[in-house]
């Protein structure tokens, strides 16, 4: 895989703060058992030696991803994480036609440490959701979805609990998205075997909103990369 460099991905920069668009497929940060792997903590450190992660996207999930230049900014942002003062906003693509209206999923969410993530009311973590359909297509609904807390799978599994899963995300039972579903007429030739039009599950960060050092509102919009708008397109041409 061919990595970005780091300067093409700054969507933001200040004196405190990188925002990049996380590519799809690269991790956030250091991964047990991806020992030589590139992740955005290390082209971020060979940019600003302190750089630090502020928080995580999963490693298929694109968009916005704030890094900390020094140490005092990523105690502030760390700050407002904890008070659930940072404002993010994600844009999903999910199977089937669903409308949601400033719906609140306020299910807890209890994480095992080996990827496993499950709601679980006794021994779960506190985990709201708010999502608003976008726009609807025959077979799929743009979600946008608000997590007021940040657990892990959060946005996926809120979904999965309304049987909106992300199309793709096999872990949730989202399917893959293949142009001979929508497009009439699509022929495949005799040995070729179709790819899906995203090779991963349909999640993007699309905003994310927080206070610099100098209590000012830094708002950063991260556009769609080229697999989530392809889809998108596709969707308005073949399935609208």
């Amino acid at each position: 895989m061919k990595y970005p460099s780091f300067k093409d991905l700054i969507i933001y920069e200040d004196n405190d703060y990188v925002v990049v668009n996380k590519p799809p497929f690269i991790a956030s940060l250091d991964e047990r058992g991806a020992a030589g792997e590139i992740n955005i903590l290390r082209l971020a450190k060979q940019y600003v030696p302190d750089a630090q992660v502020c928080h995580r996207l999963d490693k298929e999930t694109s968009g916005a991803l704030v890094i900390a230049k020094n140490a005092e900014a990523y105690r502030n942002l760390s700050m407002q994480f904890e008070r659930r003062k940072v404002k993010k906003v994600y844009h999903a693509v999910v199977d089937g036609q669903y409308h949601f209206e400033e719906l609140l999923v306020d299910l807890p969410i209890l994480n095992d440490g080996n990827k496993n993530v499950t709601i679980d009311r006794q021994e779960g973590k506190r985990a709201e959701t708010y999502f608003t359909s976008l726009k609807f297509y025959k077979h799929y609904t743009l979600v946008e979805c608000r997590p007021i807390t940040g657990r892990m799978h959060q946005i996926r599994i809120h979904l999965a609990t309304q049987r909106a899963a992300i199309s793709g995300d096999h872990m949730y039972r989202g399917k893959p998205v293949f142009l001979s579903s929508i497009k009439k007429g699509y022929r495949l030739s005799k040995n070729e075997e179709e790819q899906p039009i995203m090779k991963r599950f349909a999640l993007h960060a699309k905003e994310i909103t927080f206070k610099g050092l100098d209590e000012q509102d830094i708002r950063i919009e991260a556009e769609y990369p080229k697999d989530f708008a392809t889809l998108l397109k596709l969707l308005d041409k073949f399935d609208s």
